[in-house]
């Protein structure tokens, strides 16, 4: 094979290897330079075997280059997930109603009172996509949002306080949930059970996750797989004011 050829081929591959990575920054930018530097690596080896026409690795390069978008599909199976579940969704922002004005307000008034306290608390807004398949156990209560149920829930010796409270639609729906936990190796190793289970949530919807450490009081935003740690009372109530605020179009 001559070397016009070989560059043409390998020109190919390294044209793929920038859709490819183009595509992977847009799902997720934290392994895209890594997927581009794999990539580099395979379009140099493929150059290397046409030029001293090694038959054997250019049939492995070429299953290799084949297999990619499988491969892809494994990586990002999680990110592919939620990227299709937000396609074609339609939403309206409400106004600002005196109870959805309350709602935010005594979701912030539990949280100050337990983060003060350094009591440990797991609460999940709901967005958009169902999560209904997504936790386990918990207890159906149907109620008005306020500081006080929410703090109740959370005290030690109480005995859900140790899952998640979901909060749809402006009212509490569900307390004491066992939520999926993250498998991904690169979460601190200071984070306890439930910011894992904060961020596996959050990998597999599009809710919003708020968490009161027990050990630090610190409050934690959790949104999309990724970890805002000791978030000022200022931009939480933004957050909560956001999410709140957005309803799903009938």
């Amino acid at each position: 094979m001559n070397i016009a050829t070989a560059l043409t081929e390998t020109s190919d591959t390294f044209l793929m290897a920038a859709l490819v990575v183009a595509c992977a920054v847009v799902i997720r930018r934290d392994v895209a330079m890594r997927l581009l530097a794999c990539m580099a690596c395979l379009s140099l080896l493929s150059l290397s075997a046409h030029l001293a026409n090694f038959s054997a690795l250019i049939r492995i390069i070429d299953i290799l280059t084949a297999s990619t978008p499988v491969i892809l599909a494994v990586i990002f199976q999680t990110d592919l997930r939620r990227t299709l579940l937000a396609l074609g969704r339609r939403t309206k922002v409400t106004t600002e109603s005196d109870e959805y004005i309350e709602t935010v307000e005594e979701i912030l008034k539990a949280l100050r009172d337990m983060s003060d306290k350094q009591i440990g608390a797991l609460i999940v807004l709901v967005r958009h996509s169902t999560i209904e398949h997504l936790i386990q156990v918990g207890t159906e209560i149907d109620a008005k949002v306020t500081s006080e149920l929410l703090n109740s829930i959370f005290l030690p010796y109480s005995p859900i306080h140790d899952g998640a409270v979901i909060i749809e639609k402006g009212k509490l729906t569900k307390a004491g949930c066992v939520l999926p936990l993250s498998q991904n190796p690169d979460i601190a190793k200071s984070f306890g059970t439930r910011h894992r289970a904060a961020l596996g949530l959050s990998e597999l919807s599009d809710c919003h996750v708020v968490v009161v450490s027990e050990e630090t009081g610190k409050i934690s935003h959790v949104h999309e797989a990724k970890i805002t740690y000791d978030v000022e009372h200022g931009d939480l109530r933004r957050i909560l004011k956001k999410v709140l605020a957005v309803r799903p179009q009938p």
